[in-house]
């Protein structure tokens, strides 16, 4: 597990041509009954904290950008690979935040993979994405599930800095959220908005809102009385549960971030006993 020869990642200085590359590539298997983890390879200022074990073979991992944001040119490559039976969860320890973008307006943004093999059990659970005013955020998730494997995972995003009255009235924000079990596309998720977009407003877009999450959630047991559940306990409008091709998905839209990640927390607490037949198990840098 010793980090490769880093390459010089800052491949351009400032200018349209900017850019600053940064990637974190695991390897989860299972091993004397715990999950370890038996390849690390970075490079650029991504990390990840000694794995952590609180409900006992389940490897909790907290990855860390030690700059804490993302400006102009950034670019992060997050990518997961949970052997056969391997079971983890991922986290951040705190928010994830795109800056504005500089004058000659370059992109940032960040890409996860995350691949499990057959019966891996893999939750990708980091804390939300704030999208400054004036940013060019692209955030790309990918999920290649194998038979069966089981997954639970969210992304939550808030636009703009609603606390310090800062309204994302300008910038872009490109999200896609991709899904495949066996080699199938179940879920093609791609969000297209710029700050001035109607679709802020629109009914048929954010409504109005500033903060989007989704939580899905993929393997046996996820049934109608889990759904009912979910649906009795999430206040609705602002949150919506739905089910289709096996994906369970869980929205919220709307202004308060406190809000969406309560409801994300109580949504992944009935699911996990369902899914993964262990009760949910908060990571303490939630907490801290």
């Amino acid at each position: 597990m010793t980090p490769t020869a880093e390459p010089a990642l800052a491949t351009h200085g400032y200018g349209p041509d900017r850019e600053w590359r940064a990637r974190l590539h695991l390897g989860l298997v299972p091993k004397a009954g715990k999950t370890r983890l038996k390849e690390l390879d970075f490079a650029g200022p991504l990390r990840i904290q000694r794995p952590f074990y609180p409900e006992g073979g389940v490897c909790h991992l907290y990855v860390l950008h030690p700059p804490g944001g993302l400006v102009s040119g950034d670019r992060l490559a997050i990518r997961v690979r949970a052997s056969v039976g391997s079971q983890s969860l991922l986290t951040t320890p705190s928010a994830g935040k795109i800056y504005g973008r500089d004058s000659d307006g370059v992109a940032q943004g960040q890409s996860v993979q995350l691949q499990l093999s057959d019966n891996a059990e893999c939750e990708w659970l980091p804390q939300e994405t704030i999208v400054y005013r004036g940013a060019n955020a692209v955030l790309d998730t990918s999920i290649e599930l194998c038979a069966g494997a089981r997954f639970i995972g969210w992304d939550l995003v808030c636009l703009g800095r609603p606390a310090g009255q800062e309204v994302f009235d300008e910038g872009s924000l490109s999200q896609t959220i991709l899904l495949w079990r066996d080699g199938r596309l179940l879920l093609n998720e791609r969000l297209q908005l710029t700050g001035e977009s109607p679709l802020r407003r629109s009914r048929v877009g954010l409504n109005g809102g500033c903060v989007v999450g989704t939580l899905l959630a993929v393997g046996p047991g996820l049934d109608e009385s889990l759904i009912t559940r979910l649906r009795e306990t999430l206040p609705s409008p602002d949150f919506t549960v739905t089910e289709r091709l096996g994906v369970l998905l869980v929205r919220y839209l709307g202004d308060d971030m406190n809000a969406c990640r309560d409801g994300m927390w109580r949504a992944w607490a009935l699911i996990r006993p369902v899914l993964l037949a262990r009760p949910a198990c908060i990571p303490r840098i939630w907490l801290t």
